[in-house]
């Protein structure tokens, strides 16, 4: 009898793993589904950049405002906390929270650092009158930066969420979805600023 119940009892776990394991995957799936309206959102406004880039209304055009270094800077600060929140989740599988708290933290400020980049950019174009009203370009040119720039901060606010979750529940399943989630969204928004870089201020600087 206690046989039966003991294997009962396995079978159940096994089950509660299967759920939670199917659970995930469901949720994982649902994101990607995000992830493609998101990547609607920002093609329209790329195709509205390329429209309006050339009208500048007598104002300055990319080639004039735009500090090809500066933007080096916010890049490598994005791309490097890409490979950072990889150690991270890599420490996750390791079963290491420590390091995935640590790796996380450090994301958390490269991402941060080039929010801090970003907005000192869009202070100075507004300072020296070169603010959204403007032209057409730049009215397009904020608002597709200032749309990632607003993802970002997302995904800051989000990462912040996730360390107290792990530093309080450890590394569960829940939480192993949950970065994963962030993951996908992290790395979509360096793809999406790759874009950014190269067709906004590298084509804008030729």
């Amino acid at each position: 009898m206690s046989n039966i119940a003991t294997n009962a009892g396995h079978a159940h776990d096994h089950g509660h793993d299967d759920h939670h394991h199917d659970a995930g995957e469901t949720t994982v799936f649902g994101f990607w589904l995000y992830l493609m309206t998101d990547c609607i959102i920002f093609a329209s406004l790329f195709a509205v950049y390329a429209v309006l880039v050339g009208n500048v209304a007598g104002g300055p055009s990319g080639h004039d405002i735009f500090e090809l270094p500066y933007v080096l800077g916010e890049t490598a600060l994005l791309l490097f906390s890409s490979i950072t929140y990889g150690f991270a989740m890599l420490a996750f599988y390791k079963g290491n929270k420590g390091g995935v708290l640590g790796w996380l933290a450090i994301t958390f400020l490269l991402g941060a650092g080039f929010i801090g980049m970003e907005i000192n950019e869009f202070h100075l174009l507004i300072s020296e009158g070169y603010g959204p009203h403007r032209s057409g370009f730049l009215s397009a040119f904020f608002t597709l930066v200032g749309t990632h720039g607003l993802h970002v901060t997302c995904g800051l606010i989000w990462m912040a969420i996730m360390m107290y979750q792990v530093n309080q529940h450890g590394l569960t399943s829940t939480n192993k979805t949950r970065l994963s989630c962030l993951s996908l969204f992290w790395h979509f928004l360096d793809v999406v600023w790759i874009c950014v870089f190269t067709v906004v201020y590298l084509m804008g600087t030729l």
